[in-house]
């Protein structure tokens, strides 16, 4: 299966995966999430591989939420609803290459 990479285009993380992947000359699919959004389905089989890390809690999108919208992050339902509402809160870059789902620079799905 092919390799998709989630996440928003003009994110610096995201630049340096898109570098890394096109001078490996790996192929790859992407799904931005201003123009497609995840889905519930999409978050939860993503939250059940990589739990927390799904999440940046040290970047903007956390640190501007209130204090009612953290706090009902911490039911998996309010997570789910919180991130598919606001999906700038995912740890980029987000890849998947059908077996495997990692957040993050360091994945070892990036060349």
């Amino acid at each position: 299966m092919a390799l998709t990479i989630c996440g928003i285009k003009a994110c610096d993380s995201m630049k340096k995966a898109f570098a890394r992947l096109d001078a490996a000359g790996t192929a790859y699919d992407f799904q931005d999430f201003k123009k497609a959004p995840p889905s519930p389905e999409q978050v939860r089989a993503w939250l059940a591989v990589v739990g927390d890390e799904l999440v940046n809690r040290r970047g903007t999108t956390w640190r501007q939420l209130d204090a009612g919208a953290q706090a009902a992050a911490a039911t998996p339902d309010g997570l789910v609803a919180l991130i598919v509402d606001k999906p700038s809160l995912i740890k980029r870059p987000l890849l998947s290459d059908g077996r495997r789902v990692t957040v993050g620079l360091d994945s070892p799905l990036l060349p």
